[in-house]
């Protein structure tokens, strides 16, 4: 298996080959059933016939998922070449060829749709995260886009990669990375004050939301790290930002859209997360074409 990630992308240390593998495994498995067959092509393609195909970009956007591609074809024909023609990260266009793929035209059809699957969902992850990103960037250069933990169950590591590849930034892997204290967390405590000196024994940087500028005021005497903004208007946003005056991190989450991302960074704000980078990515359009086929 080549080496993750391209074009200077980082990987979350969650994405590793041995993840990798046993998640192309399990997509496999759920495509071509538990014998692994797919009777169709078995029926119409010839054992013996050979082909080369492009994998094809329909839409504009960013790249991702190339290596999880590369994988799906391994493992259901190693005799199947790929050759990537980009890198994850990279900007593409409709027309634009992504891969070249070429051997078995059986094998090439089986692993169709499994590695069109991961290659369109991650591409339509990197490529919103790079429209927030450029839309936030443009109001305030150093503000950070962050993804959340709203992921598609068993593919947060493929979905935190796809954000890193459009210029993200992940924020908690899971709930034992960081503390964050939620509404419900401050209503089981009796307070934001006694939430975050509760916290305080996890030995680790704590965040608390809050809801409006009381509660920023009790989180920023009780001395939190970071202070999450939920809900609020850009216009409290900035009045938060002059209260806090830098002695927290902050951080905007909640009614955060592309039209309002960039009101949001002009605040002076530190952070931005936005669930729908994983949560709500429309896929790119990728097609696989056959462009020659050949008797072995």
């Amino acid at each position: 298996m080549k080496e993750i990630g391209g074009r200077g992308t980082s990987v979350p240390s969650q994405l590793t080959p041995e993840y990798l593998r046993a998640k192309v495994a399990e997509a496999l498995a759920e495509d071509l059933g538990p014998e692994g067959h797919d009777v169709t092509t078995e029926a119409v393609v010839p054992a013996g016939l050979m082909a080369k195909a492009h994998l094809v970009a329909k839409d504009t956007g960013v790249v991702a998922g190339l290596v999880v591609a590369e994988e799906v074809f391994r493992q259901v024909d190693p005799g199947i070449a790929f050759r990537a023609r980009t890198a994850d990260g990279s900007p593409i266009t409709s027309g634009d060829a992504l891969a070249e793929v070429d051997g078995p035209l059986r094998g090439l059809l089986m692993a169709e749709r499994t590695a069109l699957n991961f290659l369109q969902q991650l591409s339509g992850v990197a490529t919103l995260a790079h429209r927030y990103v450029q839309q936030a960037t443009s109001a305030s250069p150093t503000v950070i886009v962050l993804d959340t933990r709203k992921t598609t169950p068993g593919l947060r590591p493929l979905q935190r990669y796809a954000v890193r590849c459009g210029g993200g930034t992940n924020h908690r892997y899971n709930l034992a990375d960081a503390v964050l204290i939620k509404d419900n967390h401050v209503a089981a405590a009796g307070g934001v004050a006694e939430a975050v000196r509760r916290a305080r024994g996890c030995g680790l940087p704590v965040e608390v939301e809050v809801d409006d500028l009381d509660q920023l005021e009790e989180a920023l005497r009780a001395g939190a790290e970071a202070i999450l903004l939920d809900n609020l208007s850009p216009g409290q946003v900035t009045e938060a930002v002059r209260r806090a005056r830098g002695r927290a991190v902050l951080e905007v989450s909640g009614g955060v859209s592309l039209a309002t991302v960039a009101a949001y960074a002009a605040t002076g704000v530190d952070r931005i997360s936005v669930g729908s980078l994983t949560h709500s990515a429309p896929a790119v359009d990728i097609s696989m074409e056959v462009i020659e086929t050949w008797e072995a």
